[in-house]
C-alpha cells in the first residue's frame, strides 16, 4: 500500500515538473519526457506487467495536459514499459551505463510509438521529419536525465519486506 502511494507521488511529481519546470528547459524547443523515463525505470525494476500498468497511469496523467487525443501517451508509455520489462528479464547484470541507455532507447521507442499511434488516429503532421527530429532530440535528453531519475524512481518502486520475513531473517 505504501509503495502505491510512493508511486502515486512519482506520477504527481513528474506531471508537475513536466508541465512547469521542463517547459522552460528545452533544447531546440524540445523538452525531455520525464514521465516516460520514470516509466522505463519502473519497468526495469519491476518487469513488464507492473511497468505497463504504471506506464498507462503515468501516460494518462500526462495526457490530461496535452492537446493530442486522450490516451495516446498512455498507450505509448504502456507499450514502452512492457517492452523494457521484457528486455529486463534477459539482462544478466546491471552497469552504470544502463540508465542512460534505457532512457534514450525508451525515449526513442516511446516517441515512435506515440507518432505511429497518433498517425493511425488521424493526427496530421505526425509522420514527418520534423516529428522524427523532435523524438530523437527528446530521446537524447531522456538519456541525459535518466541517471538522475532512475535512483529516485527505483527507491519509490521498492517493495516493502513483510514483517514475517524480517523476523525470520532477524
Amino acid at each position: 500500500m505504501i509503495r502505491r502511494i510512493r508511486l502515486g507521488f512519482v506520477v504527481l511529481a513528474c506531471v508537475v515538473l513536466q508541465t512547469t519546470l521542463f517547459t522552460h528547459l528545452r533544447i531546440d524547443n524540445v523538452a525531455p519526457q520525464l514521465g516516460l523515463v520514470a516509466v522505463v525505470a519502473v519497468a526495469y525494476e519491476d518487469g513488464a506487467d507492473s511497468g505497463a500498468i504504471f506506464g498507462f497511469i503515468m501516460g494518462l496523467a500526462i495526457d490530461l495536459f496535452l492537446t493530442t487525443p486522450l490516451g495516446l501517451s498512455a498507450l505509448s508509455f504502456a507499450v514502452t514499459a512492457y517492452a523494457v520489462g521484457v528486455f529486463q528479464a534477459g539482462v544478466v547484470r546491471t552497469t552504470p551505463w544502463l540508465a542512460p541507455i534505457l532512457g534514450g532507447i525508451g525515449g526513442l521507442f516511446g516517441g515512435l510509438v506515440f507518432l505511429s499511434a497518433g498517425a493511425l488516429v488521424g493526427q496530421s503532421g505526425f509522420l514527418s521529419f520534423e516529428s522524427l527530429k523532435i523524438v530523437v532530440i527528446s530521446a537524447l535528453f531522456d538519456a541525459v536525465i535518466a541517471p538522475l531519475v532512475f535512483p529516485i524512481v527505483r527507491r519509490a518502486a521498492r517493495r516493502e519486506q513483510s514483517s514475517a520475513t524480517w523476523r525470520v531473517r532477524g
